[in-house]
């Protein structure tokens, strides 16, 4: 059996089949490519390596897996070991290259939530032509909280700080030097007294035990009165059903939500006619961007040197752990 490399891309192109290809012959691979997740299953037991956007079962059927290169940056779906037929199958996420995408989501949707973009939508499809009551609020200035200080938390605290000064709080598990865009950062056994004093918490956490739930209906309370919450990590994080009493009640001005449990989210969900909420269908990491995608095969083409040659993968996962 000769080596193969199986790959799923959603976004695969001539230029990038031709990397792909040229990648894999430098380390005597051979490559095959699915069209979909669903061709692959079944199919796909002569791989060694699987790289792209793969489903759990083409996972679960691959006999001969020793590497899964996964597309995307969340990988909890992929972290039991029951899903390998190869106990010791290596898993690596593309984490680090959806920092830019999702970081222009997360400042368009705070932008839109500070300055009211949601409730003056609603007043001009309505008919409406005049100035809302109240006042609006500014990045200028904004006591930010961000929950998670990786690619996605660090890229979205740098281009804040070179829009406008704003007093940003970098929490995570533990106290380590950041970049120098965060004022400061605090571990995350501190987020009772930091949430008080936060204008705007934006959260990219991934699914962990630890995360689960982390943004309480006893948490919500302890935003001022007035605050904003983005969340583009996990829906798993926050308690929806909190967050909706909590935007109903004016305590919270408004949230953004890219990710929620379950997805899609039900068309009578409560969330879904809550107070000044923006909704998206997990869209703030889209793949359609360039950047996004040559950035993934970049990291692939980089792991795929440190596995042929027997050392660490750069982007790996610890199953045990998620991420």
């Amino acid at each position: 059996m000769g080596k193969t490399i199986g790959v799923i891309i959603d976004y695969l192109t001539d230029d990038y089949r031709r990397q792909i290809d040229a990648a894999a012959a430098k380390h005597g691979y051979a490559t095959r490519y699915y069209p979909d997740s669903r061709s692959a299953v079944g199919n796909a037991d002569d791989c060694e390596i699987l790289f792209g956007h793969c489903s759990q079962k083409v996972i679960a059927s691959a006999r001969n897996l020793k590497w899964f290169c996964c597309c995307w940056a969340g990988v909890d779906r992929f972290c039991k070991d029951e899903l390998y037929q190869n106990p010791k199958c290596l898993l690596s996420n593309s984490s680090g290259a959806y920092g830019v995408t999702i970081a222009e989501h997360l400042v368009m949707t705070a932008l839109m939530l500070l300055r009211r973009q949601l409730e003056y939508n609603e007043l001009i499809r309505t008919r409406g032509w005049d100035t809302l009551p109240g006042t609006i609020h500014s990045l200028y200035g904004c006591r930010i909280t961000v929950l998670g200080t990786g690619d996605i938390g660090t890229s979205f605290a740098r281009r804040v700080k070179a829009f406008c000064p704003a007093r940003i709080v970098g929490v995570r598990r533990s106290v380590k030097p950041a970049d120098p865009a965060f004022d400061e950062v605090r571990a995350s056994a501190e987020l009772d007294r930091i949430l008080p004093e936060t204008d705007l918490l934006v959260m990219a956490l991934p699914n962990t035990p630890d995360t689960v739930g982390i943004l309480s209906r006893e948490r919500m309370a302890l935003l001022p009165e007035g605050a904003y919450v983005i969340n583009v990590g996990r829906g798993t994080a926050v308690d929806q059903e909190a967050l909706a009493d909590a935007l109903n009640s004016g305590h919270l001005a408004g949230a953004a939500l890219d990710v929620v449990v379950p997805e899609p989210l039900p068309a009578d969900h409560p969330l879904r006619d809550a107070k000044n909420i923006l909704l998206t269908p997990h869209v703030a990491g889209n793949t359609t961007l360039p950047y996004t995608q040559q950035k993934t095969l970049d990291m692939f083409f980089e792991d795929l040197e440190n596995y042929c040659a027997g050392k660490p993968l750069l982007h790996g996962v610890d199953r045990k752990k998620g991420y």
